[in-house]
């Protein structure tokens, strides 16, 4: 019963949230435009499956992802809980890194914009390059943003010294390589990174003693948007690296 209650609150919350676009599409569409709807019936059924997934979604992330976490951390830290120091806390690290590049490499966004950049640059951007550089620097974020609510280390500290990193590889790197950079962390948090490392960071701060799930739980997501603009553009330094080497080496066999 109450999983059915669920259903429908999350039903008319989807639904308040959708009602919006569906406004402005079809106002723009028929007193903006002053045209028909071209294939109505689709539109709609396109709408319905919409309204059935997102609140599918919601209710799953309410009922599996959130608790999941929870118990993933608890069960992380049960062993350590209030007589460690940070670094008996390895287990932990090396969790949230691996559910950090698993969930990034399933991420559909990230595997739509990886295959259109492979496509546009002619393939000189590999799209499994570009996902597991992307995943990577989502492993190494989300492994610090462990690390930073295990020792209570302000979260403005971590960030900070990231876009630091960042403006000076912005400097260095290749022009056309910094906006599909930037964009990638921004695809990176997206509908399956995001619930899991969430429930991983409220689940890591409830656990721990002297964490408050509120100021420590949230911040993973920054972390997760922040490292792979690192990670993209060293992936395109060392790769501009090794095709100069190569050419080096090639004009140094041709010499002789």
């Amino acid at each position: 019963m109450t999983i059915l209650i669920d259903i429908f609150e999350a039903t008319l919350g989807t639904l308040t949230d959708v009602a919006p676009i569906a406004i402005i599409l079809f106002g723009f569409q028929v007193l903006i435009l002053r045209r028909q709807i071209p294939n109505l019936r689709r539109v709609l059924t396109g709408f319905a499956y919409v309204l059935a997934g997102l609140t599918l979604f919601l209710v799953g992330l309410q009922e599996a992802l959130f608790p999941l976490g929870e118990t993933m951390a608890e069960q992380l830290t049960m062993h350590i809980r209030g007589t460690g120091g940070w670094l008996d806390y390895g287990w932990v690290y090396a969790f949230a890194a691996a559910i950090g590049f698993a969930t990034t490499v399933a991420e559909p966004a990230l595997i739509a914009v990886s295959l259109k950049a492979q496509d546009v640059s002619g393939g000189a951007v590999s799209a499994r390059g570009l996902r597991i550089a992307v995943a990577i620097g989502v492993a190494v974020g989300v492994a610090l943003g462990a690390l930073r609510i295990v020792t209570g280390t302000p979260l403005p500290y971590f960030i900070i010294a990231g876009y630091v990193v960042v403006i000076l590889q912005t400097v260095r790197c290749s022009k056309e390589i910094v906006p599909l950079a930037y964009d990638s962390g921004g695809v990176t948090t997206s509908t399956v990174t995001v619930p899991i490392v969430t429930a991983l960071g409220l689940g890591l701060a409830s656990a721990i003693p002297g964490r408050s799930p509120v100021l420590d739980g949230f911040g993973l997501i920054a972390f997760a948007s922040l490292f792979p603009i690192m990670s993209v553009m060293g992936y395109a330094m060392f790769t501009d690296w090794r095709r100069r080497v190569g050419k080096s080496d090639a004009k140094g066999e041709e010499a002789p």
